[in-house]
């Protein structure tokens, strides 16, 4: 008869990897294996490509309009190699968000969402279409919400500058973060005032682990909208935005606005 192991209540509550336990000088041949799977993971959600057109399709059909951008970056190797060509828009996509935004880009929007691939298109295709559909059934119905940005080979300060072109006063990037060994669909959510290239990461509110092993996309949702309704009233976001969702009580809020089909 085998003795129960004392570490398994506590595996119960979390997928870290904890006494592994050893066979002679060596881990198990179990979690061995685990390590490798978990591993294999992590660079796939790194290097597979995001189905822009399957994204575009699943948001048409929740009554979404959307716009499809590429960064600098011409591919995904360039991409990793150079992470300042994924800060930034090629040339044919900054064209595209102009004829978006009309001859009056000043009046822009309140919010746009920018969704980027980021280092794990995995964490996106799981995660964001439920992210967005939780940001909207929240949102004040006197926001106006721009288009969604669809982008490929992005980083988050992408964001930054499509928010500028479409003239948002805040952007919002929903970004595949680096995969973990325990968390290869993990999706980020980044929050800036007044986008401008040139914004550097202090300037900007971060929500993170977004997946259904760890933060569920309602209360991502929640903490968002009080992150941002505080960003407008004291119109910045960054350091100097603390976030304190959880000491307040957050009210429902009411009717989602209209957005552009």
């Amino acid at each position: 008869m085998t003795d129960a192991d004392p570490w398994d209540d506590l595996r119960a509550y979390t997928a870290a990897r904890l006494a592994l336990g050893r066979s002679g000088a060596s881990m198990p041949t179990d979690e061995l294996l685990r390590f490798g799977f978990a591993h294999a993971q992590a660079r796939d959600a790194v290097h597979a490509v995001l189905d822009i057109d399957a994204l575009a399709q699943a948001l048409a059909d929740d009554g979404l309009a959307s716009v499809p951008v590429h960064s600098a970056a011409p591919d995904r190797a360039a991409y990793l190699l150079r992470p300042d060509l994924g800060r930034r828009l090629d040339d044919a996509s900054v064209q595209a968000l102009r004829a978006a935004a009309g001859p009056s880009p000043v009046a822009g929007c309140d919010l746009l969402l920018v969704v980027g691939d980021g280092l794990s298109s995995l964490a996106v295709e799981r995660n964001a279409r439920a992210l967005i559909a939780a940001l909207r059934t929240h949102a004040p119905a006197d926001w106006r919400l721009g288009p969604v940005v669809i982008a490929r080979q992005a980083r988050v300060a992408l964001a930054d500058e499509a928010g500028a072109l479409l003239g948002a006063q805040l952007v919002a990037m929903l970004i595949g973060e680096r995969p973990g060994l325990s968390s290869p669909d993990s999706l980020g959510l980044y929050l800036t005032w007044r986008p401008a290239v040139g914004r550097h990461d202090a300037e900007r509110n971060c929500i993170s682990n977004i997946r259904p092993e760890g933060l569920d996309p309602e209360t991502a949702a929640r903490r968002f909208w009080w992150l941002a309704r505080e960003a407008k009233r004291l119109q910045l976001t960054g350091v100097q935005l603390k976030d304190r969702s959880d000491d307040a009580a957050i009210a429902a809020p009411p009717a989602s606005p209209s957005l552009p089909t």
